[in-house]
Order: structure tokens, then C-alpha cells, then sequence
């Protein structure tokens, strides 16, 4: 609000800077006698003060207005203008002539107000209470915090999709892949490439049960849990290990090592789980039987086949006596195995 003689000159410096903080005061010798405070931080780091009004700000007229004479015929009508300094700021505004001579000048943010606002880091602060760059300012931060809002859900939402994912591939005790997540790997690198070989490794904990029933279930989750970490040790990052449920685990080893080497792997597992581990003070002991199906053995390799034939070699392993492994062979009749561990009895 102007005071009471109605003259922007009345106000003090901090009244006109809070009433019109984009303001421009003009001397009757053309040079720039005050700046708002909100001009002073678009011109920044440039100081206005002293210098010729149109070295500051740029009228869009055809011909380019130098005196303030010239720039007081154009009271009472609206200003077009850039700042010399950024002429990429649009700007809008009108001139008050001033008692005693000199010229003040509203401006405002023009059409490029809301690219501006965000170019500038300007605030609601840098505008009075009657700018409209007020209102705009106002939508802008309404719009941010509605797409923040939105950004922060999205972000939540996919979150928990893929930990939806995740938990429908996982399995809960262990934390090794489950039966879906190894029949989808399994169908997508047998139908890749042939001459890649792939191996399965089908596990049976042997004496699982007896734990279980002399120790508690706590015991047994205890077993699986060290089972597991033995699996992720003899595992590389392309392959993938799996419990299929109970006492059952299987590792998928992409661009599967010589046989010889499954032979190694197969014998380190057995060793490493045979070790004893305690629970509660009392030992517990257990082994295992592996059974391996090779997909270079197969003319045409299909998952559901090579499951079930490493789980063919398994059970023979169990039946030679446990803590043993089998590599399967499709062209040999009866068991169709190989014994892999014939040194072990």
C-alpha cells in the first residue's frame, strides 16, 4: 500500500524494498539510485547502483530509449523489457514519475516466470504480495511436492515389487534360490545355446531326518542354514544354488567345468558337510548323496529330464551307500549311471 500522499518517494528504502522488491529507482540524470532486493539477486553479481538505467534494463521498443525524459513519456503504459545482464529473463512492468524529479520503476517476472523462478532459485520471499509470480510460485511448489508425492510412491511401489519378486524366487529359510527360480534359469540356458555345457547337481542331506527328531526343528533350520553357505562357497556368480524344499538342494553351474572337475566339486561339498557342528552344546553330523546330469550327454537337452536323471543319480548314490555321488548317462541301460565315487566304496 502507497502512504498517504500517494507516492512510491515517501516510502522509506525497506517499505519500497517489501512493496516492490523488483523495483528500479531512477535520478533524474538517468542513473540508478536504488535496486529491490529481488533485481539486486538476478543482476548479481553486477551492481546497478550508479549506473545508466539502460545499461541495467533493455525496453523492447524500436528504438531503443536512452533519457529519462524519453522513458517518462511511458508512465502509464506497460513495459516490455529484459535485463541487459540476462536477456533470457522476460520481464513486464511500469514507470512512476517521482516529485522533485526522477522516475521509479515496478518490474516483474513476464511470461518465462515459473522457468525463471526455477533458473534463479527464486522464492515466495523475493515477490510482494500482490506480484502474481506470487500465485505462480505458489503452483510450482504445490506441483513439486505433488510429483515428490509421486516420485517417493513410485519409488516405494517398484520397491516392492521387485521385493515381491524377489520373495517369489527366494527361499525364506536359507535364502537360496527356490524350485521355480532354478526351473526358469534351468529352461532358459538349455535353450541358449547347446554347445554351452550345463550341469545339475541334485543334493540329499543323508541323517537330516535324525536331527530333526532327536534335536528339534530349531536344529535342522540350523543345518540348512550351514548348507547353504557351503553351497554359495562352492558356487561361482553365474551359477546358482537352490533348495528345493526339506533336505533337497540343487546347483545349476552354467558353462559347466570338465567332468573330472564336477568330480572335485562334488567330493568338496560332501567333505564340507560331513565336518560336525554343534547346536547347543550336543554334535550333530550329517552327509550328503549328490546325482549330476550333464546336458552335453544329451542330443537335445530338456529341463524336466535333466531333473528327474540327476535325481535318478541320487537315489543310486543313496543306495551305494550315501556320501556319494553319480553322474547320470542317457545311453547307458538299467540305472543309467556312472559311479563317480567308486575309490570311496
Amino acid at each position: 500500500m502507497l502512504p498517504a500522499d500517494g507516492t512510491p518517494a515517501a516510502l522509506g528504502a525497506e517499505a519500497l524494498d517489501l512493496v516492490m522488491p523488483m523495483h528500479l529507482r531512477i535520478g533524474a540524470d538517468g542513473l540508478v539510485v536504488s535496486c529491490g532486493p529481488t533485481l539486486r539477486k538476478l543482476l548479481h553479481p553486477t551492481d546497478p547502483l550508479g549506473r545508466a538505467f539502460h545499461q541495467v534494463i533493455d525496453l523492447r521498443r524500436s528504438r531503443r530509449i536512452r533519457s529519462p525524459a524519453r522513458l517518462a513519456e511511458l508512465a502509464g503504459t506497460r513495459l516490455a523489457a529484459v535485463l541487459c545482464e540476462r536477456p533470457g529473463v522476460d520481464l513486464r512492468g511500469t514507470v512512476v514519475p517521482l516529485a522533485g524529479g526522477g522516475l521509479l520503476v515496478d518490474l516483474a517476472l513476464g511470461i518465462g516466470a515459473v522457468a525463471a523462478v526455477g533458473e534463479l532459485d527464486l522464492t515466495v520471499t523475493d515477490f510482494s504480495a500482490t506480484d502474481q509470480t506470487s500465485d505462480i510460485l505458489y503452483l510450482v511448489e504445490a506441483n513439486r511436492a505433488v510429483t515428490a508425492a509421486w516420485q517417493r510412491l513410485n519409488r516405494r511401489l517398484e520397491g516392492d515389487r521387485r521385493a515381491a519378486e524377489t520373495r517369489a524366487v527366494t527361499d525364506p529359510l536359507t535364502g537360496l534360490k527356490n524350485r521355480r527360480a532354478l526351473r526358469d534359469a534351468l529352461s532358459r540356458v538349455t535353450g541358449e545355446d547347446l554347445s554351452r555345457s550345463v550341469a545339475l547337481m541334485q543334493i540329499d542331506l543323508d541323517h537330516f531326518k535324525r536331527v530333526n527328531d532327536s534335536l528339534g526343528h530349531a536344529a535342522g533350520d540350523r543345518v540348512l542354514g550351514r548348507v547353504a553357505r557351503v553351497l554359495r562357497a562352492e558356487t561361482r556368480a553365474s551359477d546358482m544354488a537352490a533348495r528345493l524344499g526339506g533336505d533337497e538342494f540343487t546347483l545349476l553351474l552354467r558353462d559347466s567345468p570338465p567332468i573330472e572337475q564336477l568330480r572335485v566339486i562334488a567330493r568338496r561339498i560332501i567333505a564340507a558337510l560331513e565336518r560336525p557342528m554343534e547346536y547347543e552344546g550336543r554334535p550333530i553330523r550329517i552327509s550328503a548323496s549328490v546325482g549330476i546330469a550333464l546336458s552335453l550327454l544329451y542330443p537335445d537337452p530338456d529341463p524336466d529330464r535333466m531333473l528327474a536323471d540327476a535325481d535318478k543319480a541320487l537315489y543310486a548314490a543313496k543306495r551305494a551307500g550315501r556320501g556319494r555321488f553319480h553322474i547320470f548317462d542317457p545311453g547307458v541301460d538299467g540305472e543309467g549311471t556312472k559311479h563317480g565315487r567308486e575309490e570311496d566304496g
